[in-house]
């Protein structure tokens, strides 16, 4: 039996890891809920856990409450595994925190790696702490990586599915609506990471997650396009041997696969609702393909750095290293919020960004140092978006 937290319980994330742990009672307790403003949402999660595992969780908190109802969660639970789903930098003290004290973390929050998972990881090696990756890029590579020698890894490849605009020409990327952004061909996500997913910024921000979870540097991380989103991902080896993961682009096996780990869950979601289920024998269905196709078709392709700049931004981030990943992360994560609010148009996001990154000063990382790039990165792209529109409204 394992506790969990889970830190953004009402978010696309928190929902699955309940659909998952709900199949096994037997192998998960939810002991702790920590959610945004969608209270509605919290209470009939808390219901249905008390009428599944016999009580509500130890421990239930709202953006009401504060970083202090997060903390608990985390560190006050009786939680042997915290999974981080929340957006943002809300939930960092009490992840930090956490894994301080040596419990487990499945992380989901793009952000809390990439600002300071530099040093989230040495604190973790400190402590004993395991983190397990929820995206399924990373744990696509961390599954790749469970046995082998890290000196024999050569590189490091994460799959993209290149989002709703991957034909898109140029001219036609300058007109785009903020209803074609969401309409993610494979993926079913929250505004920020759909966003994020149609200007690839969110493979950007992988390549830097990837970076700091598995100690591999720049020039050894790559990026393919594959549309079908059935391979997550690849490990290139010394002696020319690739190895890869295949599943359907389900994100409840990534899920399950952290919280379950090292044992893997005896199911498939696709097939059965009931613990147990297995996968028939259909070899392409057992490959990621839709039930009784007969055909499955796997494509690769090199995303085009001229479409999609946030991927440039996002490598010369992490070369640069110290704050310069919070300044891009912040920034990113204020002009995607313009862009859905209406202020900027979908191609103005990568210059957003690319203006804090080159105004913020580079220092060193620490907590209080991540925090204050967080700030300074934000008031940078609000100064420029603000630019952006007065400069409009003139023309």
């Amino acid at each position: 039996m394992r506790n969990v937290a889970i830190l953004g319980s009402t978010g696309s994330i928190g929902t699955q890891a309940l659909d998952v742990i709900a199949r096994f009672p037997e192998r998960f307790r939810v002991v702790a809920l920590a959610a945004g403003k969608n209270v509605a949402l919290l209470e009939r999660q808390v219901e249905a856990l008390r009428s599944t595992q016999g009580d509500a969780p130890a421990v239930v908190s709202s953006a009401a409450d504060g970083p202090g109802g997060l903390m608990r969660a985390a560190t006050e639970s009786g939680a042997d595994i915290v999974l981080a789903a929340t957006d943002g930098a809300v939930a960092f003290d009490a992840v930090f925190e956490a894994v301080r004290r040596g419990i487990d973390l499945a992380v989901a929050n793009k952000e809390l790696i990439v600002a300071a998972g530099e040093l989230l990881v040495a604190a973790a090696r400190e402590s004993g702490s395991q983190i397990l990756p929820v995206d399924s890029e990373h744990s696509a590579i961390f599954q790749c990586l469970v046995g082998e020698d890290p000196e024999t890894v050569s590189a490091i490849v994460l799959t993209a599915s290149g989002g709703p605009f991957r034909g898109y020409s140029a001219e036609q990327l300058a007109t785009v609506t903020l209803a074609e952004a969401l309409a993610h061909p494979t993926w079913r996500m929250g505004t920020k990471n759909t966003i994020d997913s149609a200007t690839m910024m969110n493979k950007g921000l992988e390549i830097i997650e990837a970076s700091h979870l598995f100690g591999i540097d720049a020039a050894r991380l790559h990026i393919l396009v594959h549309p079908q989103s059935i391979a997550h991902g690849f490990v290139a080896f010394t002696d020319g041997s690739v190895k890869g993961q295949l599943c359907a682009p389900d994100m409840r096996v990534p899920i399950g696969y952290a919280l379950a780990y090292p044992r893997r869950l005896v199911w498939h979601p696709e097939r059965s609702a009931e613990p147990g289920g297995t996968m028939d024998d259909d070899a392409l269905h057992m490959l990621g393909a839709r039930p009784q196709e007969a055909l499955l078709r796997l494509d690769f392709e090199r995303p085009d750095p001229q479409r999609f700049p946030c991927i440039a931004l996002a490598y010369r981030a992490l070369e640069r290293g110290g704050i310069a990943p919070a300044v891009l992360s912040a920034a990113n994560e204020l002009a995607v919020a313009a862009f859905a609010g209406g202020a900027i148009r979908f191609v103005d996001i990568p210059g957003v960004i690319e203006a804090a990154l080159e105004e913020i000063p580079q220092r060193p990382p620490s907590l209080d140092g991540i925090r204050e790039a967080d700030r300074e990165a934000r008031q940078a792209a609000q100064r420029t978006i603000e630019d952006r529109k007065h400069r409009c409204s003139v023309s």
